[in-house]
């Protein structure tokens, strides 16, 4: 969902994935009933530099770290799907009529040609990539996103009636590392957000 359609978003609600589904923000006071979560929160919120009691910036942050991960994936399918398309293609004509039917010289060429195309999708394939992976303020994102996942989690254990998987998003294994130098996100999220 582009960040102009969250305008359709009810209050406090946020999509879960890049699928679409509308989840509704568990209350603040919820996961701080359980000791351990509320403890977890505000180690993390001196860690991480946010909040994660405050209903409103927890909403933002997973609004924005929705609108994040469908411009991950919109990058890379515009960029992905021609290497790939490419890249069968090469692969198919070379097993089908190059390597049969083309003289040597013919097939040396054609070889370069297909590489060279494969190899610069490939090369802006890996740029748009780290381009989205390693930006701090990006990174920041998803590591604030993994640690309110974790403390959700802990309070979901410890008997808060939290939905399984929520927040809906993964634990980011990678990509997600807390730069402290690096600026805040800006806010790209439209005025009428409908926020009490």
């Amino acid at each position: 969902m582009p960040v102009s359609d969250m305008t359709e978003l009810g209050e406090w609600e946020f999509v879960g994935r890049r699928g679409g589904d509308r989840v509704r923000l568990v209350p603040a006071e919820v996961i701080a009933a359980v000791p351990e979560a509320r403890a977890m929160a505000e180690q993390a919120s001196s860690d991480l530099r946010f909040d994660f009691l405050d209903d409103s910036a927890v909403l933002r942050m997973l609004r924005l770290r929705h609108a994040d991960e469908e411009a991950m994936f919109g990058a890379g399918f515009r960029i992905g799907v021609p290497l790939a398309i490419v890249g069968f293609g090469a692969a198919v004509y070379w097993g089908g009529a190059a390597q049969y039917w083309e003289s040597g010289r013919a097939q040396a060429l054609y070889l370069a040609a297909a590489g060279a195309g494969v190899l610069t999708l490939l090369v802006i394939y890996v740029r748009a990539a780290m381009a989205h992976w390693g930006d701090p303020v990006r990174q920041n994102l998803r590591a604030r996103a993994r640690k309110y996942r974790e403390v959700a989690h802990t309070a979901r254990r410890g008997g808060a009636e939290i939905p399984a998987h929520y927040p809906h998003y993964g634990p980011y294994p990678f990509a997600a590392n807390f730069h402290p130098e690096a600026e805040e996100e800006e806010v790209h999220e439209p005025e009428d957000e409908g926020r009490s």
